[in-house]
């Protein structure tokens, strides 16, 4: 026999030999280890290397033909021929290059049928095989057998079995039986070569079944404690269960395993709320067993325990028992032998109410089944379902889902309608179901999985193609969703980029999950979690925290999802389970700060119940030692929705000494000496921890650890402490309770030596008590407890406690330490003062000084600091004489002159010295005129006016005359040139714009306060420069800045220069308004009505130069009047840096202006 390789147009490229003795390439190689029949053959014994394998020949019904088959990616094929010489199969694989590469052992049985995966491990039953088809994706193996005909089988059957492999087990997943002869005998059986999932079968009498399979996780549906959290698993006529509660094993281990008469075709937990632990079982013979959690009065054969159940350990788990069977009694059993899967998509809706699906024949219709259970009078093992009633529906059922709350059941059918069951209504019907906006609900494509959800208080319809597309009612939320689940008020998914998702859908809406699903990383951290690759869901354990994820292998892993491990210890605080919460917090490694901040109110007014729950002071001890002020619900923890309780009572933040005390005095309340250690750590733990009550209580301890029994020895106490606190610390804590027994030991615990500490102690306790104590302070550095002691000693050590205040600056301590009128006080308030003079606080130090007595003193620093109405008071006191008084007002005026406060130092010279001609000269300079009027008349000398007062007058009228006209100069210069400046820009930006710029900046960007050089040599020119002001001081910065302003003529920031320049010359203007208001009055007063005149209209005219000019300067383009960068979906990074150089640069512009709007004009004074 020959076999040929052609090409795809059927072109001969080498033919080979089908029957070769040799086995190939891939033959083992012998390395010396012995012969065949010397090894060692396990439990078949040493007599197995003696037997003859006899070849036998290739079954009866065998048609001897070759067969064929290619591996999935086309490099290998294999061929099964029967051999001339044995008659029996044997099978050759060959390579694509023609190269035989092995041959079978010889296999006894061996068929006909053939298919590129030969490790299918079956048992030797009595079946023929007709033929074994991978689906497309090589998931799901179909395989057509056949009864053989015996004695013991008077009907034969044909049958399609679905097998899958999932950690490296083989798996029964359907079992559909035929008739082997009439009219559904199968003719012919293929998967479709599109849909993976799809099975065509062909029957005689022209019957053709399509079936369309998906995968689907069948698990309980209850959110209370009293859900197992059970997960079924289909194994030919087994059901494995696993119970994730209590344990968590991979299939196919399971927890248990229910077995079954016949191969189980479906699995369904109930749907009612305290029942989710039951299922039922359809099995192959449409049988339904129901399966109940409870007592059972004898042991239930059909359920045996997996794990280690039977092997010497204790049972915990109360396993189901089979409660019935029911026979379902259908109208048409026609149609029933020739659809063996007559009912599909079983739902138990209710303890005696079940669901189910069938599809007509001879219409495009599925038909809805109320199945209720039969009353029966005997107490048979075998029951009856009855269709109460049926509902006719146009179109296929693909798939039916229960909300286990609401009770509400959603029908999907082919086209993606939603259809909504009324099962409980008197006459069930079916109607649309309609989203909030009152519009039927459709999804765009048909969903393999489908789930009912509230939503924001709303029930919706959720849904998740086998492409991963995931829909909420009609509206794709998301695509790239691998596997969901529900529960309770959360939803989960598993996505592409390897995360899961948990979203509360209490307070969530359509949008926020839209936009939650569609970001690259959720707003709220706690909702993401990173997973590995492949994970899908496969159930949440209820009222826990587990997530249980299988991987793609088959294993199984339980994630602690943050979002899930918060909401439950949210629930457990708010119930006061504090234990609960404590040991997951524990256990997950959450911040125990948590349990406080959750609800501070509660959690204080509950202290005791938290303590007696807990009931472990290494607990207690962990809680005291994660404290801290930091409120973990605002930073850490932040809820998914606005808290409804209220924030922490205390308005200071001293949160850990709120807890530590209230915490201690409830554990002082409930056993003192139980928790012993753990009021020790309420003090260390303080924000100023109480080291000194600790040691004070640990010290108490050593009488009292006799007469209770269970107290904590000092010595436990002692050394659990060194745990918390640093034992030099802890040592000079005890040595400030001036007790030496607590200081000997704490002593005897830490690492010093005792010829350094023995000494030092042995000289304190010879010491005086007050200078003992003294002595301590300073050696720990307490110093205001070491003067405290020191000022009780006596006066002899006034000195050594004077020079202790002035080392380290404890004059106001000090003082409190004395009486006002005691020596001692005296001398510290100089000390005091002397050392507010070397601090030039010449005021403070005068007041020192004057408080105490010390006038002298006083006077010089009231002199320094110009306090001239303090030091005139400290001279009254001095009883200075009247030549004294006089040359002090002279020395005071002069510093007031040199402070430029004229009034002030003309009253010192008018008042003290009696020198009031002085007096009239120092108020003319400062422009007092009024005030120097007033003197003149006071001394009746009229000569001073014409003297002195008027020509004062006449020279400051043309000071001010030449100042405005300076000031209208400058500004008409700077006005000219700035105009000058922007014109020469808006011709460079419109060259820019002609040439497109090619080196600068974008032209359309360019502010009108931008450079006349283009921008890459205004940024080459100045960024070595910017680099080098970043580097210098504060001082050198500011001068740096105010130097890119330059008003050099082609300046790069010139137009900005000038606007300062002008806001200058505008704001020295404006004050000069009340001096030019008051000079105008003298001027009318003594008749020089001319220079009044004149001065007048100067300051008007100069003013209506600066207000017509305003809003020719401070003009506000569309560029200047934005002042945030440019962005958007349009922007370019050339455009957004360019804006960002336009704010930059436009801020000095905009302060100007500001400063320009409140500046008012003010032109109305005298009418000459």
């Amino acid at each position: 026999m020959t076999l040929i390789m052609m090409t795809k147009d059927f072109e001969p490229i080498m033919e080979q030999q089908i029957h070769q003795d040799d086995f190939g390439e891939s033959k083992f190689i012998t390395v010396g280890w012995g012969r065949k029949e010397t090894q060692f053959h396990g439990s078949e014994g040493r007599q197995a290397a003696f037997q003859v394998h006899m070849h036998e020949s290739a079954l009866p019904w065998d048609d001897h033909r070759p067969q064929i088959t290619w591996r999935g990616d086309g490099q290998f094929f294999a061929v099964s021929v029967v051999c001339p010489e044995t008659g029996a199969r044997k099978v050759r694989v060959w390579s694509r290059e023609f190269a035989l590469q092995s041959t079978s052992e010889p296999v006894a049985g061996l068929g006909p049928a053939l298919n590129y995966f030969f490790s299918l491990d079956c048992k030797l039953l009595s079946y023929l095989v007709n033929d074994l088809l991978w689906n497309a994706d090589s998931a799901v193996l179909a395989v057509w057998l056949e009864d053989l005909q015996t004695e013991e089988k008077s009907t034969l059957k044909s049958y399609v079995q679905l097998w899958t492999v999932g950690n490296y087990h083989w798996y029964l997943k359907q079992s559909l039986p035929f008739s082997s002869c009439g009219k559904s005998k199968i003719v012919s059986l293929m998967w479709d070569p599109v849909a993976p999932y799809r099975l065509h079968v062909l029957c005689q009498g022209w019957h053709y079944l399509c079936y369309d399979w998906h995968w689907t996780t069948d698990r309980s549906l209850g959110d209370n404690l009293s859900d197992m959290a059970n997960v079924a698993v289909v194994d030919g006529n087994r059901v494995l269960v696993t119970v994730f509660r209590q344990s968590v094993v991979p299939p196919p281990m399971c927890t248990y395993r229910l077995l079954l008469p016949h191969p189980v075709n479906q699995v369904m937990f109930s749907a009612h709320p305290t029942e989710s632990n039951n299922l039922a079982v359809l099995d192959a013979s449409n049988q339904i067993s129901v399966y109940k959690c409870g007592d059972s009065p004898s042991v239930d054969p059909t359920v045996k325990l997996g794990a280690v159940g039977g092997n010497g350990f204790k049972i915990s788990l109360r396993t189901p028992h089979l409660e019935k069977r029911y026979k379902i009694q259908l109208e048409n059993s026609e149609e029933e032998e020739v659809n063996p899967l007559t009912l599909s998509l079983l739902t138990w809706v209710q303890e005696d109410i079940f669901l189910a699906v069938s599809h007509s024949h001879s219409r495009p219709q599925s038909v809805l089944h109320h199945l209720t259970v039969a009353p029966s009078e005997t107490d048979n093992e075998l029951g009856q379902l009855n269709i109460s009633s049926s509902v006719t529906v146009d179109g296929s059922i693909i798939s039916l889902c229960c909300n286990s709350k609401s009770k509400s059941v959603a029908l999907q059918m082919a086209g993606g309608q939603i259809l909504k069951y009324l099962w409980e209504s008197p006459s069930p019907a079916v109607e649309p179901w309609k989203n909030p906006g009152g519009f039927p609900v459709r999804f765009p494509y048909p969903c393999t999985q489908m789930e009912l959800a509230m939503i924001g208080g709303e029930e919706c319809v959720l849904g998740l193609t086998d492409r991963c597309r995931f829909f909420i009612n009609d509206t794709e939320v998301a695509s790239n969703v691998t596997s969901f689940a529900v529960y309770d008020e959360f939803l989960l998914l598993t996505t592409h980029s390897h995360t899961c998702l948990c979203f509360c859908l209490r307070e969530a809406s359509l949008k926020t999950l839209q936009a939650g699903l569609s970001s690259s990383h959720v707003p709220n951290g706690e909702s993401l979690r990173k997973v590995e690759r492949g994970s899908r869901i496969v159930t949440v354990v209820p009222q826990d925290t587990k997530l249980i994820l299988q991987m793609p292998r088959g294993n199984l892993e339980v994630v602690h999802h943050r979002a899930l491990v918060l909401a439950q210890i949210r629930k457990w605080l708010d119930k006061l389970m504090f234990k609960e919460a404590f040991e997951c917090m524990r256990k997950l490694r959450i911040n125990l700060n948590l349990i406080h901040d959750h609800n501070p109110k509660v959690f204080l007014e509950n202290v005791d119940t938290f303590i007696r729950q807990i009931d472990s002071v290494n607990h207690i001890n962990l809680f005291f030692t994660e404290l801290k002020e930091e409120d973990v619900t605002k930073t850490m923890y932040p809820p998914p929705s606005t808290p409804t309780v209220q924030p922490s009572s205390d308005p200071d933040g001293k949160k850990v000494d709120l807890i530590c005390d209230a915490m201690r005095a409830a554990m002082e309340n409930i056993n003192p000496h139980k928790y012993c250690l753990s009021i020790l750590t309420s003090h260390v733990k303080k924000t100023t921890p109480e080291l000194e009550t600790v040691l004070q209580k640990v010290h108490e301890l050593q009488g009292n650890a006799a007469l209770v029994p269970d107290a904590v020895s000092a010595e436990e106490a002692l050394k659990y402490l060194l745990l918390l606190v640093d034992v030099n610390e802890l040592y000079d804590h005890s040595l400030g309770t001036y007790n030496f027994d607590l200081v000997l030991m704490v002593a005897e615990k830490s690492q010093k030596d005792p010829k350094e500490y023995l000494p030092f102690l042995n000289t304190l306790k010879k010491m005086e008590t007050n200078y003992q104590r003294f002595t301590i302070d300073k050696y720990l550095k307490r110093y205001e407890k070491a003067i405290g002691h020191l000022s009780k000693c006596g006066p002899e050590y006034f000195p050594e406690c004077l020079n202790l205040i002035k080392d380290k600056n404890l004059y106001n301590k000090a003082l409190e330490l004395y009486p006002p009128d005691s020596q001692q006080y005296k001398d510290i308030s100089i000390a005091y003062g002397e050392h507010l003079l070397q601090e030039h606080l010449h005021e403070p130090a005068g007041l020192v000084f004057a408080r105490c007595g010390a006038h002298e003193k006083a006077l010089s620093a009231f002199l320094a600091c110009g306090n001239w109405r303090q030091a005139l008071c400290v001279a009254a006191q001095l009883e200075l004489t009247k030549d004294q008084l006089a040359s002090l007002g002279r020395t005071l005026a002069g510093k007031l002159v040199e402070q430029r406060k004229y009034s002030d130092a003309a009253t010192v010279l008018e008042q003290y010295a009696q020198d009031y001609e002085e007096a009239v000269l120092l108020l003319l300079e400062g422009a007092a005129w009024e005030e120097a009027l007033r003197l003149v008349h006071k001394y009746n000398r009229p000569d001073i006016i014409e003297t002195n007062v008027k020509p004062s007058i006449l020279e400051a009228q043309k000071n001010y005359m030449a100042f405005l006209d300076s000031q209208s100069s400058i500004f008409s210069r700077h006005k000219n040139r700035l105009l000058v400046v922007r014109e020469l820009k808006e011709q460079a930006q419109q060259v820019n714009l002609d040439d497109e710029a090619p080196h600068g900046q974008e032209s359309d960007l360019f502010s009108e306060t931008s450079s006349v050089m283009s921008g890459s040599d205004m940024s080459g020119r100045y960024s070595h420069s910017n680099s080098r002001i970043s580097a210098r001081s504060s001082k050198n910065r500011r001068k740096a800045e105010r130097k890119k302003h330059s008003l050099k003529e082609g300046s790069p920031l010139e137009d900005l220069a000038l606007l300062e320049a002008l806001s200058e010359v505008v704001q020295s203007t404006e004050q000069l308004k009340d001096e030019i208001s008051h000079i105008l009055k003298m001027l009318f007063l003594f008749g020089f009505d001319e220079q009044g005149r004149e001065l007048q209209k100067t300051f008007e005219d100069t003013l209506q130069l600066m207000e017509r000019s305003i809003p020719e300067i401070w003009t506000l383009t569309p560029q200047q009047s934005s002042a945030t960068p440019v962005l958007g979906p349009n922007s370019t990074a050339n455009s957004i840096m360019a804006s960002y150089q336009q704010q930059k640069t436009s801020v000095p512009v905009l302060e100007a202006i500001n400063i320009r709007r409140d500046w008012v004009v003010t032109t109305i004074f005298l009418q000459f």
